[in-house]
């Protein structure tokens, strides 16, 4: 599988982010996109994660979904933001469930961890009852992180996925994307240090 993009480009606010982007990336392939503030790498992972429309260009995982070669890249995807997007009155636990339900759906569904699994993987099982309001930035981070465990998709977007995690936890991601990549599957990440991956390729968005 690979990830295709050809001659992207992107506005914001009708201001133009990203033009004339191309790349592609192999199965078992991750990519840091790198570049100074505002140079588009978020605007990039929102854009391949269909949050944001492009404003040219072609976007496209390569072969198509076996059974419905129509379905959308963001459908094959994990996309995590900067935001943690968890409610402080729920558990982790409860929010990994509904993750689960929610995105679990499909072929590959039984390969992928139960709530509890991804919060042991995460060194989060103690937790998984507390509601996400009473844990630390570093803790809410792995949650979100363990999200990505509930449900099988080929593509991770990863938006600087190292914020708040300390060095024990950077080890934990590092040791997830390397297992995701073992299995075929695809690491787009923007980020401003090392990825903790060895043979990782950068994606340089600085203009002018």
């Amino acid at each position: 599988m690979s990830l295709v993009v050809q001659d992207l480009a992107a506005e914001r606010g009708g201001r133009p982010v990203l033009a004339g982007v191309s790349f592609a990336a192999r199965g078992g392939e991750a990519l840091g996109v790198v570049g100074r503030n505002g140079a588009g790498k978020s605007t990039l992972l929102r854009v391949l994660a269909g949050l944001l429309r492009p404003a040219a260009g072609r976007v496209s995982l390569e072969p198509p979904e076996a059974g419905d070669p129509d379905t959308p890249v963001a459908e094959r995807a994990h996309y995590l933001g900067h935001a943690d997007a968890l409610k402080p009155a729920l558990t982790p636990r409860q929010h990994l469930a509904f993750a689960a339900a929610l995105l679990g759906r499909g072929p590959a569904a039984g390969a992928a961890a139960t709530p509890d699994e991804a919060l042991e993987r995460v060194a989060l099982g103690h937790a998984g009852d507390l509601p996400c309001g009473y844990l630390s930035a570093g803790q809410r981070r792995r949650v979100a992180l363990a999200r990505l465990l509930v449900a099988v998709r080929p593509l991770w977007l990863l938006d600087e996925p190292a914020t708040a995690l300390d060095a024990a936890s950077q080890a934990v991601l590092a040791g997830m994307m390397r297992r995701h990549l073992a299995g075929g599957g695809i690491v787009v990440a923007a980020t401003h240090g090392p990825l903790g991956l060895d043979g990782w390729r950068e994606l340089r968005l600085d203009r002018g």
